[in-house]
C-alpha cells in the first residue's frame, strides 16, 4: 500500500510547487493530501485527484483531523511574522498534531544556521526543529536559504532608483530557486526514508550584495550603487520610507545575519536530493529581467 504524502500550506507559492513536483515525480494524485486554510484555492489540484483538506494551525484539533491517515508530512513553515510568537505556536501545534495523528515522518522547511542566526525569527525554526527531534517521528530538516524570487521585494525599486541600501557588508548568500527547494521537498517526502537528516538548500554560487548588484546591472543595463550602512542607519532609512515599525527589526536582521555569515552556506544538497544542479542566480535574473524592470 502506497504511503499517503501530505503537504501543508499547499496553496502558497512553495506549497503549489511541491504538489507540482510530486506529480512530476510520478506520485499518484490519490496518494497526495494537500492542506490549506482555503480549499477553494486548490480546486485545480482537487480536479487532478489530490485530496484537499482544510487545516489551520491555530486550531489544533482540526489540524490533527486533517493529518489523519497520512504517513509522511511536509510541514511548510507559515508566514506569520508578527511580534507575538504566532509562527512558533503554529509550528509547535502542527508538530503535536502530526504526532497525535500517527504521522511517521516529517519534512520541515527551516532556516540555515538556525542555532546561531541573527535572523529575528530563527528561534521559531530552531524550536520547531527541537520539537520535531523530540517527537519520536523520523525527520528530514531542510534549511532553505533565501529564495531568488525574494529579490522581487527590493530589486525592482533598486533598479529604478539606482541605489541599494544595505548593511550586509561583505556577507554572501547563495540564493536558491524556490522551485529547486520544492523539488528537494518532494524528493524527501516521496523517498520513503526514515533516516533522520538535515540538509541546507542553496544555490550554486555565493555572492555579496555588491556582486549581486554588479550582475543585475550587467543583465538589465541599469547602473546600481550599493550604499553601505550600519544597521541603525538602515533601520532609520526604512522608518523614513514608511516601513511599519514592527517589520523593521525583521528586515534589518536579514542584513545583520548576512554580514555575520549566518546565511553564507554553500552546499550541493539540492543536487543530492533532486539529482540535478540548482538554477544559477544569473539564469534567474535573465529569466526575470522584464518583470524586474516593469
Amino acid at each position: 500500500m502506497a504511503s499517503k504524502l501530505l503537504v501543508t500550506g499547499a496553496s502558497g507559492k512553495l506549497g503549489q510547487l511541491v504538489l507540482d513536483a510530486l506529480l512530476a515525480r510520478g506520485v499518484n494524485a490519490a496518494d497526495i493530501v494537500a492542506t490549506t486554510r482555503d480549499p477553494a484555492r486548490l480546486a485545480t489540484y482537487a480536479a487532478q485527484g489530490i485530496e484537499v483538506r482544510k487545516a489551520d494551525f491555530d486550531d489544533a484539533e482540526a489540524t490533527r483531523k486533517a493529518f489523519e491517515g497520512s504517513d509522511r508530512v511536509a510541514l511548510i513553515s507559515t508566514d506569520a511574522l508578527d511580534d507575538k510568537g504566532t509562527r512558533q505556536k503554529q509550528h509547535l501545534a502542527a508538530v503535536a498534531a502530526a504526532k497525535a495523528a500517527g504521522v511517521k515522518h516529517i519534512v520541515y522547511t527551516s532556516l540555515p544556521d538556525a542555532e546561531h542566526s541573527k535572523v529575528i525569527f530563527a528561534p521559531d525554526h530552531l524550536n520547531t526543529e527541537t520539537a520535531i527531534k523530540g517527537s519520536g517521528m523520523s525527520y528530514t530538516l531542510l534549511r532553505n536559504t533565501w529564495y531568488q524570487e525574494n529579490m522581487f521585494m527590493n530589486l525592482p525599486q533598486v533598479l529604478k532608483s539606482g541605489q541599494w541600501y544595505s548593511s550586509a557588508g561583505n556577507g554572501g548568500i547563495a540564493h536558491v530557486a524556490r522551485a529547486d527547494c520544492a523539488e528537494a521537498i518532494a524528493a524527501a517526502l516521496a523517498s520513503g526514508t526514515t533516516d533522520n537528516a538535515t540538509y541546507t538548500l542553496t544555490g550554486p554560487e555565493l555572492r555579496t550584495t555588491d556582486e549581486i548588484a554588479a550582475l543585475a546591472s550587467e543583465i538589465t543595463g541599469r547602473p546600481i550603487q550599493v550604499v553601505h550602512l550600519s544597521d541603525d542607519q538602515l533601520a532609520g532609512g526604512m522608518k523614513a520610507a514608511g516601513v511599519p515599525d514592527f517589520l523593521i527589526p525583521t528586515l534589518v536582521s536579514f542584513d545583520t545575519a548576512t554580514r555575520e555569515g549566518h546565511l553564507g552556506a554553500l552546499t550541493s544538497d539540492v543536487e543530492t536530493l533532486t539529482g540535478r544542479k540548482p538554477r544559477t542566480l544569473r539564469a534567474f535574473l535573465v529569466e526575470s529581467k522584464d518583470a524586474l524592470l516593469a
